[in-house]
Order: structure tokens, then C-alpha cells, then sequence
């Protein structure tokens, strides 16, 4: 039993190594609170330990420990109050990168507020369009891998990232729109008495 033991005390400590910040940040993002994500990733793992047994390796043990990620997520979720009124916006993610490895001042400016706006966004998707734009953009999966990760078919995870994007998209138009609007109600002149 000592010998099991210490395999499956090896195993943990490879996955712990392999993937640890990848599934924090996963959860972080999803979550937008530090102390839920660490509490989260807790769980993850008791759940991890409790069915590496049962791990069929019918996918890499990268998509796997996601998929109790975003279980571990959702059933957090499902306990808060209103957690289906989240929204998933929609955004081309390639348009928000930095093009220049020094930009100037002004740039980094406007690269942070949009950046700020597109999490800002990405907080109103729904859970799902939110696990979709985190894993594809952020966590750098491809299609097949998210797919996995969620247990869902790849066209799904398509068109889910497709109206994601959308919404997203739209919210940001939304608020250009508005902030459009409230400039233009500034009298730029003060009246002369």
C-alpha cells in the first residue's frame, strides 16, 4: 500500500507541476476573485485525487483536470444567486494585440482601457461563452482541446466562440457608442453671460 502510495503522491505532484497555474488562471478568470479561484483549485484537486483511478486517458490529462475545472466552476456558480444572468459577449481578440514589443505611452493608454473593456465585457457572457473565450484566447487551446475540455462537439464549441465574439463585440460597440454620447453632450464652450 506505501509504494501505491508514493506513485500516486509522485503523479499528484506532476500534474500539481504541469498545470497548476494554468488551471488557477483558468478559474481566476472565470471566477474574477482571487480567494474563490484559490479555494476552487482546492477542490479541483481533492476531485483529481479522488478519480485519477478512474482517468481513462481517453484525453490528455491536461483536458481532463479542465474539465474538473470548469465542473468545479460551474457548481460555484450554480450555488451564488443569479448566476444565469452572466452573459458572453463576442470580440475579434486578434484586433486587441500589442503590435510593437515597446509601444509608446499613449498607446500602453489605450491598450489597457480597451483591455480593461474587453474583461469588462467578458464578465456579462454567459458561463459557457465565457469558458470558450478564456480557453481559446487565453489558455491558447485550440478548437479540439476545448471541445474536450467541455465535452462538447467542435462545432458547438464554434459557434458558441462565434456568438461570443458577436456579443462581446457589440458591447464594446455599445459603450464606444455611449461614450460617443456623453462627449457630445459636453458644451465644449462656456456660455457668455
Amino acid at each position: 500500500m506505501n509504494g501505491c502510495g508514493e506513485i500516486m503522491n509522485s503523479i499528484f505532484h506532476d500534474l500539481y507541476e504541469k498545470y497548476h497555474q494554468e488551471i488557477y488562471q483558468f478559474i481566476y478568470y472565470m471566477t474574477k476573485d482571487r480567494e474563490t479561484a484559490e479555494d476552487l483549485v482546492q477542490e479541483v484537486y481533492i476531485r483529481i485525487m479522488k478519480a485519477y483511478n478512474r482517468f481513462e486517458g481517453n484525453s490528455s490529462e491536461k483536458t481532463w483536470m479542465y474539465s474538473i475545472a470548469r465542473n468545479v466552476t460551474i457548481d460555484y456558480f450554480r450555488k451564488q444567486k443569479g448566476w444565469k444572468n452572466k452573459i458572453i459577449p463576442n470580440i475579434d481578440w486578434d484586433g486587441q494585440m500589442i503590435k510593437d514589443n515597446q509601444p509608446i505611452p499613449e498607446e500602453v493608454a489605450i491598450m489597457n482601457d480597451n483591455v480593461r473593456e474587453i474583461y469588462r465585457c467578458l464578465n456579462r457572457c454567459t458561463v459557457n461563452q465565457k469558458a470558450v473565450i478564456i480557453l481559446r484566447y487565453i489558455q491558447g487551446m485550440s478548437i479540439s482541446e476545448t471541445a474536450g475540455v467541455l465535452n462538447w462537439s467542435e462545432s458547438k464549441v464554434k459557434t458558441t466562440q462565434h456568438r461570443a465574439l458577436k456579443a462581446i463585440k457589440k458591447m464594446m460597440d455599445d459603450s464606444s457608442e455611449e461614450g460617443r454620447n456623453s462627449f457630445e453632450e459636453i458644451p465644449l464652450e462656456r456660455k457668455r453671460n
